[in-house]
């Protein structure tokens, strides 16, 4: 399966990258991350500084502590975001179980979701998955990641025919899908909208 090792040649930076990307709007210390990632302390600090040197990472003294946190205008921020939700948690799940979920098309994740925002309305939908589905196997990998992250996944199936078919109709539920931000874990964006 791919991963981010694949182009990414420190193993350290590579975890740190996940550690930071999938918690968005924590703040870590050096030694939270050492504890987080189980590695030695300079290979962490040596990374966090090239981090923070390179722009991704900023960071914040407060009393003798040094606390590093992301910067969202990083100008790859979106594209490093896209590559970590599909190499870690329910990206990686569902892309690993592609087969046995069945013949899907496109897996969309909310912008939301992904910096693990709150939903702003209960209908709000954190990830729509197109084609024939397997419901049990998608409902498992779902329940896992909700136990995971402590609360419930709001996600929608759809048939690539219900998708075409609502595209025509500009079924406000579908429009309202598409017109937040995503990332796209499973198919081509152009595809899905147009």
């Amino acid at each position: 399966m791919a991963d981010l090792s694949d182009i990414i040649t420190s193993k350290v930076r590579v975890k740190i990258l996940k550690l930071f990307f999938g918690n968005i709007k924590e703040i870590y210390h050096v030694r939270g991350v050492v504890r987080a990632l189980g590695e030695e302390i300079n290979a962490v600090r040596r990374e966090l500084e090239k981090l923070e040197s390179d722009g991704i990472l900023r960071s914040e003294v407060r009393g003798n502590r040094k606390y590093y946190s992301l910067r969202e205008e990083y100008i790859f921020f979106e594209d490093i975001l896209s590559m970590v939700s599909k190499t870690t948690g329910l990206g990686a799940q569902l892309i690993a179980n592609r087969n046995k979920i069945g013949k899907i098309t496109h897996v969309m994740f909310s912008g939301s979701f992904v910096r693990r925002k709150p939903r702003r309305k209960d209908d709000d939908v954190d990830v729509l998955v197109v084609g024939e589905v397997v419901l049990p196997e998608l409902a498992a990998i779902i329940r896992k990641e909700e136990s995971i992250r402590g609360k419930e996944i709001n996600y929608t199936v759809m048939s690539r025919e219900e998708l075409e078919f609502r595209k025509k109709r500009r079924d406000p539920f579908l429009q309202g899908i598409l017109a937040n931000s995503r990332v796209m874990i499973i198919g081509d964006e152009e595809s899905l909208v147009l």
